[in-house]
């Protein structure tokens, strides 16, 4: 019996010491800032600049094409409880001017140098583009996939640095370090992209959307697409004949689609040619199977890189 009493006693004392420890866990984690992001790009970059000051979350789930992307109202209600949310623009995520006005929403849009679509085009379709008009639905005034361009990631940690110090600003100079880091990682990345892209056969890509004229305009290549900055338009016969006779004149060999579009098409014009298709990531959110092999912006990079490589014969 009184061997009994011992254990219940050491018993209740293990529980007890489990029920603090537990307590002061999520205390600490509630006196976290919540940052919320929408977009896989600017939460990477967020993830490498708080590190672990910051609660962390992005709404976008793994594996959902951020084009077609509608919060749910438990969303919504994780956003307006956020110290800070940081999303892509109006272009892609036009209900966010819907938010509540208590929520500290930052448009990313806004501290970067943007495409607007007439340089889209008239890159796309060059000195022929009077006489080859495509007809394609876009996303707004500009080119929403900004951040494929490393500068403008670099002018993001400067934003991003700058709004983690205003909300925690205890941790500044944790996050300034991190943000020179992160910036040395990015040059280090821009650096691979020219060396690798000096010397190439070939100057153009094949895609099925145009997500990736900034990259392109970076490191002087064009971009031919099927749909434009659509991924959900439909391309004409026109569209079609034109990527034919580009692949037969330029002696294209690989040609790309994107996880979230429909590669149907540009399947059928692989099919068709007999060339290879692979796919090119635009990093406005990952695959689960990225997620699972976590990888972060940077990986991915350095994987449209070595296929753009390939694909334009580079040396």
């Amino acid at each position: 019996m009184k061997n009994l009493k011992i254990v219940l006693a050491l018993l209740s004392l293990i529980v007890v010491v489990l029920i603090l420890t537990t307590g002061s866990k999520e205390q600490k984690l509630s006196s976290k800032p919540l940052v919320a992001t929408s977009n896989f790009a600017i939460y990477d970059l967020t993830k490498n600049i708080g590190g672990d000051k910051i609660e962390l979350i992005n709404i976008l789930p793994f594996g959902v094409d951020p084009h077609s992307f509608e919060p749910t109202p438990k969303i919504v209600a994780k956003l307006e409880k956020s110290k800070l949310f940081l999303y892509s623009g109006d272009v892609l995520e036009p209900w966010t001017q819907h938010l509540a006005s208590e929520v500290h929403k930052l448009d990313m849009s806004k501290y970067v140098t943007l495409k607007t679509l007439e340089d889209d085009e008239d890159e796309e379709h060059g000195e022929d583009h009077e006489e080859h008009e495509h007809h394609h639905h876009h996303h707004g005034a500009y080119d929403p996939h900004y951040w494929l361009d490393i500068e403008n990631m670099k002018q993001l940690s400067l934003v991003v640095t700058e709004q983690l110090s205003k909300i925690d600003p205890k941790n500044k100079h944790f996050f300034e370090k991190n943000k020179e880091q992160y910036i040395q990682q990015l040059d280090q990345l821009d650096g691979l992209y020219k060396q690798q892209l000096l010397e190439c056969k070939l100057d153009t890509i094949i895609v099925t959307h145009n997500a990736f004229s900034y990259l392109a305009e970076r490191y002087g290549f064009k971009v031919e697409s099927l749909t434009g900055l659509s991924t959900e338009a439909q391309p004409s016969a026109e569209d079609v004949k034109h990527l034919l006779q580009e692949i037969k004149e330029k002696n294209i060999q690989i040609i790309f689609f994107e996880n979230f579009a429909n590669n149907k098409n540009i399947q059928t014009i692989a099919d068709d040619t007999g060339i290879k298709i692979d796919s090119l990531q635009p990093l406005g959110n990952i695959t689960g199977e990225e997620m699972t092999l976590k990888l972060d912006y940077i990986d991915i990079m350095k994987i449209n890189l070595d296929k753009i490589a390939e694909a334009m014969q580079c040396r």
